[in-house]
């Protein structure tokens, strides 16, 4: 393996299919379907590595959540390796660690940076 290699982020895989904070934050009132295919959990990670600057109150209005919900959710995550936190002034800063594997067992030969990147639009 090369050394000199640099690892790519998550904010790094989505940055590259042209990622819009304004068009995402400028809906008003997303309309959020009964049930989804994934958890609340996975799509705050996705809000994340599409803009890993956004405060928590705007992970909740993109992902269709209360701002209690996304701070539970960034504590388990961040409980169990799979985000890290960065204070930078009176904002937060995430990073995912792509590398962390899924937690259910039909998933568990599969990484968080998969999901992301399947997921990237």
């Amino acid at each position: 393996m090369d050394r000199t290699a640099r690892r790519v982020t998550a904010s790094e895989q989505l940055a590259r299919v042209g990622y819009d904070r304004e068009e995402m934050l400028s809906d008003p009132q997303l309309d959020v379907p009964a049930w989804t295919f994934l958890t609340n959990h996975a799509h705050v990670l996705i809000a994340i590595a599409r803009d890993p600057e956004l405060r928590q109150r705007d992970i909740a209005h993109v992902v269709g959540i209360t701002p209690g919900a996304v701070v539970r959710i960034l504590h388990d995550l961040e409980e169990n390796g799979y985000v890290t936190s960065e204070r930078i002034g009176r904002r937060n800063r995430y990073q995912i660690n792509t590398s962390v594997t899924l937690r259910h067992p039909l998933e568990a030969n599969h990484s968080v940076g998969d999901l992301i990147t399947s997921l990237a639009d």
